[in-house]
């Protein structure tokens, strides 16, 4: 007997790098071994020097082939045994590790779009659907569009272990998001990426291509965000561990800093309207949607718990965003002596 293996890994696309995948068949009970593709096809290396190679990092079982089949996420590596330059995760790897004992965690909100025809799934062929307002969270025919592709998705991604905590519909027509987490830095961005991986394979099945673009239609629309809850152990037991992290993420070079690395095209998306703070101006407040922080107003209440960074754009490349939040909160609060 055999089984089917999905290597699947991320390549070296700009501004915004794209899934791969390809499939072997191991002998039934055999490891995942270290495999290689052509980086010239995935803008990872020229043609004269084409070879890549693929390390597993992470596997789990293939809900959509089913069996004894598996996805299996890899690592991009040189030849020479050194992480590819694209290799995000191997740049979180020691950040998280350094500050392993503040023992993180993540929740992330991954807002995507559907789209068919050239259009978001929901909008007529010519002009536009009624305004946002009905649709978040809506139901019915009218309201509501590709809610079988997402209950599959979401099917796939339980049957595969996938930490998929909810799915709600967004406020424009055809866009939709689902949460992963609570997990660690490199666990929560793993399964994110996998999760990705299914919502655009399912999405085959139906002719429907979904969208990380972080504004996929100009205008009067909500952008799609990735927006990421974290907090610490100490943050969990204590509001002022929440404030330490909140000014951190403000402090000089940060801004910046987090911004650069929170997705491209940030600037057509936090424009300080459509529940968005200005992408260049920072702040943080209780229960506020409009702030780059937001504080959950029962945690004001308990005096513990996490924050939200509404930042982050729909396509960013989690490793980024847990690495620098590590980073800056985590060294923030051992500065501080509050861990």
């Amino acid at each position: 007997m055999s089984y089917k293996a999905e290597y699947i890994w991320i390549d070296g696309t700009e501004p915004t790098a794209r899934l791969r995948s390809k499939t072997r068949v191991l002998p039934d009970g055999a490891d995942l071994p270290d495999w290689g593709f052509d980086g010239s096809s995935t803008n990872q290396a020229p043609g004269d020097h084409s070879d890549c190679v693929l390390k597993p990092v992470f596997s789990c079982p293939d809900p959509l082939r089913g069996g004894d089949h598996k996805l299996v996420l890899c690592e991009v590596y040189l030849v020479d045994g050194t992480p590819h330059e694209t290799n995000n995760r191997a740049r979180l790897r020691p950040v998280a590790e350094k500050y392993a004992d503040q023992d993180s965690w993540f929740g992330i909100e991954q807002e995507y779009t559907f789209f068919q025809a050239g259009r978001p799934l929901g909008f007529p062929e010519t002009g536009f659907p009624a305004p946002q307002g009905p649709y978040y969270c809506g139901v019915g025919a009218d309201e509501v569009f590709g809610r079988d592709i997402v209950e599959a998705h979401l099917d796939a991604c339980m049957t595969a272990g996938i930490k998929v905590s909810g799915i709600n519909a967004e406020v424009m027509p055809g866009q939709w998001e689902f949460q992963i987490g609570p997990a660690g830095p490199l666990e929560v961005a793993d399964h994110l990426w996998v999760a990705r991986w299914l919502l655009y394979r399912i999405a085959e099945d139906f002719d429907v291509a979904a969208s990380i673009d972080p504004k996929p239609v100009k205008g009067d629309w909500n952008g799609a965000g990735a927006h990421t809850n974290f907090s610490t152990k100490a943050m969990r037991e204590n509001y002022d561990a929440i404030i330490t992290a909140c000014e951190a993420l403000g402090a000089p070079g940060k801004v910046e800093e987090h911004i650069e690395g929170y997705g491209h095209g940030i600037a057509d998306r936090l424009t300080g309207q459509h529940e968005t703070a200005p992408y260049d101006v920072y702040s943080y407040g209780v229960s506020n949607r409009g702030a780059s922080v937001r504080i959950p107003w029962q945690v004001e209440v308990d005096k513990k718990g996490y924050i939200e960074d509404r930042r982050p754009n729909a396509n960013i490349d989690p490793y980024n965003v847990t690495r620098l939040l590590v980073n800056t909160c985590c060294g923030a609060l051992e500065k501080a002596g509050q861990v």
